[in-house]
């Protein structure tokens, strides 16, 4: 994090109003976009948008850096506002990211304030550019779209756009950041709902239809294209994303090492084929296997990679609905209030459990510790990364004002069973408690 010589505590002017983009700064913009995406060779393909003109709303997925410069492309010869967080304002200064045309939030926290500025920029017939997943794709998979995406969009009254876009993630997990040249870049940019659709539409119609516009698999898309990624360490980091064995089941014990994942427990290797998909490599291992008693799950195919984390996702709820699931971590602390700096807290206490999130600690400047708490209720999901910074992995739980940003400092932590918990515990909440697999069946 950056080492100002005066801490700043004072929080980030939520109600500041955003600048439209400036006009001097769009060549450029427009210029480095191209610059970046044409190695990848992108090609964007519109549908329904002929003729439409500001003001709309844009839903763009969410797969990696790259997105921010495929949208401006795509867009183009529009100029746009884009929700951003802050840890892009304090990584670029505030001037330069208003400049852009960036309105500052914090991630899954209810804003009011940003709820604001959105109309403010649809009053002055702008395009708001909203990424509704709010990370990059742990494994270039959709995440569920948020119930309020659709009030809001039923709010603004404009025509409602969506940007879908192919091959980012795959250029650049989120899991190990190096460039696979290979990958190709494909955008598909459509006007889902005209005005008056939206007008028609109720609140559940447009999140449904817009979840539909918003699905992605980058692998299978991948396979389906034959993209050969020839990348020697396309692997390495996958075992964030991928951290429990299938096989013996075992969590937090899976390593990789250049195209191979393997468990450091049971033994059993995978190699990641040049076309995104999981060969089980340890025939050696069977009768270790069939010592397990059928422990591995034979229902699911492993060898799509996606299918893996969605079994981890299943093993995460069985632990919950058992009661089982509890998080109780010593963690290194440290919070951004605002656009300029990153203050280091110290250590402090992460638990999680049915009821939320409770991070103990002390605030910067104060003596005596303190306990948030944040509930199911009010978490959708949670903010998550595998190497912020060089630092390692971290989740965020944020305030209105103050986002903290969590390191562990022993074994036990893994940000993706983090983030399946918190998704579950959140609809449990919304049931009042009750399981979701009793409801449905």
């Amino acid at each position: 994090m950056k080492k100002n010589k005066k801490i700043v505590t004072k929080p980030f002017d939520r109600n500041m109003k955003p600048p439209k983009q400036n006009i001097f700064f769009m060549p450029l913009i427009w210029l480095y976009c191209w610059w970046v995406t044409r190695k990848g060779k992108l090609r964007i393909n519109k549908v329904r948008m002929s003729g439409l003109k500001p003001p709309y709303l844009v839903l763009g997925s969410h797969h990696a850096f790259m997105d921010f410069c495929v949208t401006p492309l795509a867009l183009f010869p529009h100029r746009a506002n884009y929700v951003s967080e802050l840890e892009g304002f304090e990584a670029y200064g505030e001037w330069l990211y208003r400049q852009i045309g960036c309105l500052g939030t914090r991630k899954f926290v209810n804003d009011l304030a940003l709820i604001k500025n959105i109309k403010r920029v649809i009053d002055w017939k702008g395009i708001l550019v909203l990424y509704p997943e709010a990370r990059y794709a742990n494994v270039g998979t959709n995440s569920k779209l948020p119930e309020s995406v659709g009030k809001l969009a039923k709010m603004l009254k404009v025509p409602i756009v969506v940007i879908n876009m192919r091959g980012n993630y795959l250029r650049s997990p989120i899991w190990n950041l190096t460039t696979r040249k290979e990958a190709i870049l494909d955008a598909t940019i459509t006007q889902v709902f005209t005005k008056e659709e939206a007008a028609k539409a109720t609140v559940a119609e447009i999140n449904a239809k817009l979840q539909e516009f918003l699905i992605y698999d980058e692998y299978a898309w991948q396979y389906e294209t034959k993209q050969a990624i020839t990348y020697e360490k396309r692997a390495e980091g996958i075992e964030l994303a991928l951290y429990q064995c299938p096989v013996c089941k075992c969590e937090f014990q899976m390593a990789s090492e250049g195209a191979d994942i393997f468990c450091k427990h049971c033994g059993e290797r995978w190699h990641m084929t040049e076309y995104g998909s999981m060969e089980h490599l340890s025939q050696k291992n069977r009768l270790l296997r069939e010592s397990y008693n059928g422990i591995s799950d034979s229902t699911v195919d492993f060898t799509h990679i996606p299918n893996w984390y969605e079994w981890e996702r299943s093993q995460v709820i069985k632990e919950i609905e058992k009661g089982a699931y509890f998080l109780n971590i010593k963690v290194h602390i440290e919070v951004l209030p605002n656009a300029v700096n990153f203050i280091d807290l110290g250590e402090g206490t992460l638990r999680h459990d049915m009821k939320g999130f409770y991070l103990t600690f002390k605030e910067y400047d104060e003596d005596e510790e303190k306990t948030l708490h944040f509930s199911s209720i009010s978490m959708t999901s949670i903010h998550t990364e595998y190497n912020y910074r060089g630092k390692g992995q971290c989740v965020t739980l944020s305030t209105v004002d103050n986002t903290y940003f969590l390191f562990p400092r022993c074994e036990g932590f893994n940000a993706t069973k983090i983030q399946f918990a918190t998704e579950y515990l959140y609809e449990l909440a919304k049931l009042g408690g009750k399981k979701i697999s009793s409801i449905n069946s």
